[in-house]
C-alpha cells in the first residue's frame, strides 16, 4: 500500500487548482497502473475544491484501465474534513456520468454556451 500525503505533493495547505490536482493524478495513476492500493491523505489540507478533485481523481474515471470497481478497492481516502466529504461523492458521480457519455456532455455544454447553430 502506498500513502500519498496531498499537502506534501502540492506544497501547501490549499488543494484548489487543477495544476496541483494534475500532480496528484500523475502520481496516483502511476501506482494504480501497477495495481497498488493507494491512500490519499488529506491531513493538513485546509481548503479543498472540486476543480482540484476533478483533476486529481475525476480523470481516473476517463482511463479505461481503471474501472469503478478497481478504484473502489485500490483507492482509499484519509483525513477528509467532514464538510468536504460531499465534494468527493459529487466529483466521482459527475466523472462517471461525463466519461460514460463524453460526446453528449460536450455537445450539451456547447449548446448551453454557444446556442444552436
Amino acid at each position: 500500500m502506498k500513502d500519498l500525503l496531498i499537502r506534501q505533493i502540492i506544497g501547501n495547505d490549499y488543494a484548489v487548482v487543477t495544476e496541483d490536482g494534475d500532480k496528484v493524478f500523475q502520481l496516483l495513476s502511476h501506482y494504480l497502473i501497477d495495481k497498488e492500493t493507494v491512500t490519499l491523505d488529506f491531513e493538513g489540507v485546509d481548503l479543498l475544491t472540486t476543480a482540484f478533485l476533478n483533476s486529481a481523481i475525476g480523470q481516473l474515471y476517463g482511463n479505461s484501465t481503471f474501472t469503478s470497481e478497481f478504484l473502489n478497492t485500490h483507492l482509499k481516502l484519509k483525513n477528509i474534513a467532514p464538510e468536504d466529504k460531499h465534494l468527493f461523492v459529487w466529483v466521482i458521480e459527475r466523472a462517471k456520468q461525463y466519461f460514460k457519455d463524453k460526446k453528449g456532455f460536450d455537445n450539451s455544454a456547447d449548446k448551453a454556451i454557444y446556442g444552436d447553430k
